[in-house]
């Protein structure tokens, strides 16, 4: 909400786009046998198209305004999505390669650390704490993920 009322357009999209992959992602890895029904997971694979239009939407604003750490940020978080994606559409890959799919989640939530760190020399205290607070929602769920590829969906 803030986001919306004291920032830019382009956070303003972020914010929800991310918000409604986090929950989408998190129901998925959850509740993947209450969704089996093609009805609704068709529902979520289009609103998750939709929220990743809104995140590229917004990484292009973030292009143009010349904000590159949060255009960074972005690009990392993308990274993150299609992570995700494989782990939860090619259970099998994951288990073939579990530290392949480990050291990828190490390296981008490792990277996406540092830009908390860069938030923070900027003076950025509350982009820095923002992005806390969704690298701890991120890693949650990854673990989710993880957990729901091992017993092979």
């Amino acid at each position: 909400m803030y986001f919306a009322v004291a920032e830019t357009p382009s956070k303003a999209v972020d914010a929800a786009a991310w918000l409604t992959l986090l929950a989408l992602f998190e129901a998925e890895a959850s509740f993947a046998a209450r969704l089996v029904t093609p009805r609704r997971r068709i529902a979520i694979r289009t609103l998750r198209l939709v929220a990743a239009a809104g995140v590229f939407a917004a990484t292009i604003g973030y292009v143009f305004e010349d904000n590159r750490l949060d255009a960074l940020n972005s690009a990392l978080w993308i990274a993150v999505v299609v992570l995700l994606e494989l782990e939860l559409r090619q259970p099998r890959l994951v288990t073939k390669a579990p530290y392949a799919f480990g050291g990828a989640a190490v390296i981008l939530y490792g990277s996406l650390g540092l830009l908390v760190v860069a938030w923070m020399l900027e003076g950025l205290w509350f982009d820095a704490y923002d992005a806390v607070l969704w690298l701890v929602a991120f890693v949650a769920l990854e673990r989710d993920v993880t957990k729901s590829a091992r017993r092979g969906r």
